[in-house]
């Protein structure tokens, strides 16, 4: 069993900036993939940014140029520093890891709530 715990959410205005943090409870070197994900009222949650443990990334389109995702093995977590954010952002965002030779997520944190004022 591996937790997940989120920190860094909050309210920012539009343009501004937050760093969210995952810390886990496992070596994130023996994950295969972190990512992060969101979900906004009323709506499903979404992908937002993942990567591997050759520090392969990828972003949803929506997300690109904006957000960055990176992993510091030494301190088992995950980051996603997210820039330029925009209302459409605000959501509740959770961290989750991925064992190697399964092909979806494995484990979720309880997400930290992210609001983008306009």
């Amino acid at each position: 069993q591996v937790q997940l715990v989120e920190s860094g959410g909050g309210l920012v205005q539009a343009g501004g900036s937050l760093r969210l943090s995952c810390a886990a409870s496992r070596r994130t070197a023996s994950m295969h993939t972190m990512g992060w994900f969101r979900q906004a009222p009323g709506t499903e949650r979404e992908f937002v940014a993942g990567i591997t443990y050759t520090n392969a990334r990828t972003y949803a389109d929506s997300v690109k140029g904006r957000f960055t995702i990176s992993r510091d093995n030494a301190k088992n977590t995950v980051n996603l520093q997210m820039d330029s954010l925009k209302p459409e952002d605000t959501a509740v965002y959770y961290c989750a890891a991925r064992i190697f030779g399964h092909v979806a997520y494995d484990y979720w944190g309880q997400g930290t709530q992210v609001t983008v004022s306009s």
